[in-house]
């Protein structure tokens, strides 16, 4: 009887522990700590990078640092990888992944999604001296752009026939022609334009069109209902406010979409 009852319970206790595995990092155990755990990119600026303090700082940071206050808790930052950000997730390193994450339908079947907080976006570049609002503006205009990639396909297609279109062989030459004048439009990325703003202020480059829209989302552990529920209206509500909008003005020179997906 003894041994039965033995076996018992230590089912039972083996059961309530691997439930508890499930969804370590919920909303309440974060609050009965006092700490979020939030992984974060350190390698891929101005999202997240070491400044010369050897200090993280960076976009996703910025959140990071914000959600942690709004939940009133201590911050620890999780140094990741981008192949890394989903299984720390599912191994219980981090409570919350802040790290540049796109969401797909693969990816869906091992993490949830929060509503997006961000938009990575491909577009057209030019200077604040230059009038572009359509891609029939392109006419007669030198445009380069890396050979063979997503851009070089997408406004070969969208540009008007006598657009110049300059081919370069990597990012890099395409950002240097647009930066010594070879150039007067540069197809690339946001993130690639907030680089030059930062470091090239007097560019005065900015956003002209956008061609392909990559919205960010923050990632939870599957099931962790409670916790996304809550970053949902932490998303929502730093939205209304403009904390968000402050902080992509910050680290992007532009404001926040205003239309950001949400899920």
């Amino acid at each position: 009887m003894f041994s039965r009852l033995s076996c018992l319970l230590a089912v039972l206790t083996s059961l309530v522990a691997g439930t508890a595995g499930v969804y370590a990092g919920t909303l309440d155990q974060i609050l009965e700590k006092g700490k979020v755990r939030i992984a974060v990119v350190q390698d891929l600026s101005p999202w997240g990078f070491l400044n010369t303090n050897l200090e993280p700082e960076g976009f996703d940071i910025d959140v990071a640092k914000h959600l942690a206050k709004q939940l009133g808790v201590e911050l620890e930052l999780v140094p990741t990888i981008s192949a890394n950000r989903i299984p720390f997730l599912q191994t219980d390193k981090v409570d919350i992944v802040i790290a540049a994450l796109g969401a797909n339908p693969d990816r869906a079947k091992s993490i949830w999604f929060s509503s997006a907080y961000a938009l990575l976006y491909s577009g057209v570049f030019a200077s604040k001296d230059i009038d572009i609002s359509s891609y029939a503006d392109l006419a007669g205009k030198t445009v380069g752009v890396a050979r063979g990639n997503t851009e070089d396909l997408l406004i070969s297609s969208l540009a008007p026939a006598d657009a110049k279109i300059m081919r370069f062989e990597d990012n890099a030459t395409t950002i240097s022609a647009w930066m010594t004048g070879q150039t007067e439009v540069l197809v690339n990325t946001n993130t690639t334009a907030a680089e030059i703003a930062k470091s090239n202020p007097e560019k005065n480059i900015e956003s002209k069109i956008t061609i392909i829209r990559s919205p960010l989302y923050m990632g939870v552990t599957k099931g962790n209902d409670d916790l996304l529920r809550w970053i949902n209206v932490f998303i929502l509500h730093s939205k209304l406010n403009g904390d968000l909008s402050k902080i992509t003005e910050k680290w992007f020179g532009e404001p926040m979409p205003a239309d950001l997906p949400t899920l």
